[in-house]
């Protein structure tokens, strides 16, 4: 059977059988947004255990020591914590209350890290008392922290976060130089204070031979620090590694080749003709590459099969000469395929110029990362009992903002067989990041309710029951 909904250029979801035995029972889906909202997340952690042994397998084939971390930051629920420390990953908190929560959840303080960009005095006092490892980015952030360590008469556990020297890579905000970090330590005070275990980095974008670069930098200043008379353990990959949200290579390359075509003012595609930051017709940067061949493991192992410096061996065989373990901080990847949003459809009408529009019951940071579009074709559930005539044709969606650019998505979609308020509209894949890395309640609109998927049916998430203070 043809969708019901889909982009004027395609871009068709790849789905996991959960996806498709859900969205299979459409009355059960509007049961649970008649009892939970619009929106609602939904989700089913088990396609994680898949994802983290790709990756275990890739570094075991270099017989690599090597932990994963679920990045929090990319999904706020309980049940995706429980889900990787089950699975006998940690977990990489970037706030006091990400934090918090995971030890109130039992997860183990061998198994976290905190890698916040900016920390409260509440974080740092939170992890030296329960000896979490802590990710160093400057030196105001780590006087004050050794403060708090003097404070407590605590050593504290910490990995330096690198910046890359090298010419190749982007300048970054994350960190400080090798140089700048060794001149640092150099005080006998500051050794007797802090416990450097690790190297940390934070790299934009998904370049494998960037991360082999910085590795390589990495396992160079922990040379220097051994030299010193630390005894750093681990070299932490951070996040970005690739996975894919579709499976057909020409559709994603026919939609930009088309976008790179469409006249000026021509919102056959998208909202004003919206070219979604690229130059051309190849993929725009302020978009997550949501079709990549080279994912998860394969990447992965790639990385530790690349000889980076001039003394020809590969990040593997550094790593295993120097019996450093090898971390990673995986959010979106980690999470493909365990979540789903459903938001129901309010109204359909016209712009004042003609241009069909449909209205959801949600807004467009609930379905919305910091890239420019979630470039997935959602997926139409039509109601029973459909308020007014299904009249077939095209539009976009529009959200609860009161705003003009109020867009759940930039893309115009087909509605073959129309669309109505009281449908439902599902957005497949939206687990990581999606859901929860911008989400606003703006104009006291409520955020969506979570649930999961176990043993007795759809429940709600302990998260969601929760009052952050």
């Amino acid at each position: 059977m043809p969708p019901l909904m889909y982009g004027t250029a395609q871009l068709t979801a790849r789905l996991e059988p959960w996806m498709e035995d859900l969205l299979a029972d459409p009355l059960l889906c509007q049961e649970l947004i008649k009892q939970y909202g619009s929106p609602l997340n939904l989700h089913d952690f088990t396609p994680m255990s898949r994802n983290i042994t790709e990756l275990r397998e890739a570094a075991a084939e270099h017989d690599v020591d090597f932990q994963i971390y679920l990045a929090r930051k990319a999904n706020k629920t309980l049940g995706a914590i429980d889900q990787a420390v089950a699975q006998g990953c940690g977990v990489d908190v970037a706030s006091f209350h990400e934090l918090d929560q995971c030890l109130k959840r039992e997860v183990p303080a061998d198994l976290l890290i905190v890698t916040a960009a900016v920390k409260s005095s509440a974080l740092l006092k939170l992890a030296v008392e329960k000896n979490v490892v802590l990710s160093l980015d400057n030196v105001d952030e780590a006087l004050e922290l050794l403060d708090v360590a003097a404070q407590s008469g605590h050593r504290v556990r910490v990995a330096l976060r690198l910046a890359s020297t090298n010419p190749t890579i982007a300048p970054t905000r994350f960190g400080l130089r090798a140089e700048q970090w060794l001149e640092f330590l150099r005080s006998e005070e500051r050794t007797e204070s802090l416990e450097v275990c690790g190297i940390h980095f934070h790299l934009n974008g998904y370049s494998g031979e960037q991360r082999a670069v910085l590795l390589h930098e990495s396992l160079t200043l922990i040379d220097a620090l051994r030299n010193q008379g630390h005894a750093p353990q681990f070299v932490d990959m951070g996040g970005g590694i690739p996975m894919s949200y579709l499976d057909d290579a020409a559709q994603w390359a026919e939609f930009w080749k088309a976008l790179a075509d469409l006249p000026e003012g021509d919102e056959s595609l998208t909202w004003k003709s919206d070219r979604l930051g690229a130059n051309g017709s190849q993929p725009s940067s302020a978009v997550y590459p949501y079709y990549q061949q080279l994912i998860r493991g394969e990447w992965l192992g790639r990385i530790l099969g690349t000889t980076p410096g001039e003394d020809n061996q590969s990040v593997a065989q550094m790593l295993n000469e120097r019996g450093i373990q090898l971390r990673c901080e995986p959010g979106r990847t980690l999470l493909d395929g365990c979540g789903l949003t459903l938001a129901e459809v309010a109204f359909t009408k016209t712009r004042s110029d003609g241009v069909p529009i449909v209205g959801l019951h949600m807004n467009r940071t609930q379905c919305r990362s910091t890239s420019a579009d979630f470039l997935v074709d959602p997926i139409l559930l039509q109601s029973a009992t459909p308020r007014r005539e299904r009249i077939p044709g095209s539009g976009f969606l529009v959200g609860a903002y009161c705003i003009e650019e109020e867009l759940i998505l930039r893309r115009r979609f087909e509605f073959p067989q129309g669309i109505a308020a009281g449908d439902l509209v599902a957005f497949p894949n939206t687990g990581g990041y999606l859901m929860h890395i911008i989400e606003s309640a703006s104009h006291q609109l409520p955020l969506a309710n979570n649930l999961r998927r176990g043993s007795q049916g759809w429940v709600r998430d302990d998260i969601d029951s929760m009052i952050l203070s």
